[in-house]
């Protein structure tokens, strides 16, 4: 009996946590368990129950229903018509294509904005429309001084991203683009350099932080900045660190596009967008800009 309370003592030491922690771990069912995400240094973990978490309504669950009702019908409509609901001759010499356009409130709907604030930072951004409800200001004040927390050694950064589209019945649904190899933007900045992320779906789950990216330079001032970048200048990072094994963007898989500040600069910034869409550049015929490895060479 002391040999096997020694044991857990010892164990306890080697994986860094007290016999109360494991206790709890080995008491609590798989429901009370806390979900995995981002916890801030030196604040208490939320431990609550399954139910705890679940917010019913009623009234929200059949609109819920309704929508997907409507959505899965539209997706058995558009099949008869062709690609995305247009005749297949159309989707074959479409040329140009606008994925995301600023015409209303309702547009903002489908942007999410965030900040170093998540881990403790002092940076803030906000997202609103222009003066003519037809463009999208993304502004704000970036901070480089880390939290006080005496873990987080860095800090300053704020992110706008797109979000998943969902088709009926919360299924994902992906941009296909395999038709073009350029990402088109019409921007208006204050100089400073911004970085374009491409999130794609990834087949394993080791991949879930992979995204490519490539850099977006602002001239600034008051004339507006059409920028042209072929998808295959993006490269692959996974957490902020490029990897050594390239690979080239899954053009038909790609679910979210966002832009990323963290150039160390503090004080305000902006960064007004017109339209992002895609376009076919015939005078480009890169494949890859970067190395890729060839796994098994020939004998």
């Amino acid at each position: 009996m002391a040999a096997s309370r020694t044991g857990h003592l010892l164990l306890a030491r080697l994986l860094g946590t007290s016999t109360k922690q494991l206790v709890w771990a080995s008491a609590s069912p798989f429901w009370s368990v806390p979900r995995r995400g981002y916890w801030r240094p030196g604040q208490p973990r939320e431990r609550k129950w399954l139910w705890q978490r679940i917010n019913f309504d009623f009234a929200k669950g059949v609109d819920g229903v309704r929508k997907n009702v409507g959505l899965l019908k539209d997706e058995f409509l558009q099949r008869w018509v062709g690609p995305e609901g247009k005749p297949l001759l159309e989707h074959m010499l479409e040329q140009t294509r606008v994925l995301w356009e600023f015409r209303g409130p309702e547009s903002l709907n489908q942007w999410l904005v965030s900040s170093d604030r998540e881990i403790g930072g002092r940076s803030e951004v906000y997202l609103k429309l222009g003066r003519n409800n037809n463009t999208c200001l993304l502004y704000g004040t970036l901070c480089s001084a880390p939290p006080r927390d005496g873990e987080t050694r860095y800090s300053g950064y704020c992110t706008m991203r797109s979000e998943q589209l969902r088709a009926s019945f919360d299924r994902k649904k992906h941009h296909d683009v395999s038709n073009f190899n350029t990402l088109h933007l019409r921007v208006r900045g204050d100089g400073r350099p911004w970085m374009i992320n491409i999130g794609v779906e990834n087949y394993f789950h080791h991949q879930r932080d992979d995204i490519y990216s490539y850099f977006l330079y602002t001239r600034g001032g008051p004339y507006w900045q059409d920028v042209k970048i072929p998808f295959s200048k993006f490269f692959l990072a996974t957490r902020g660190r490029i990897q050594d094994d390239q690979h080239c963007l899954l053009l038909d898989k790609m679910n979210t596009i966002g832009f990323t500040l963290g150039d160390k600069a503090d004080g305000p910034f902006q960064l007004e967008i017109d339209f992002i869409g895609v376009c076919n550049d015939p005078a480009h015929t890169e494949d890859f800009a970067y190395e890729v490895y060839k796994r098994n060479p020939e004998v």
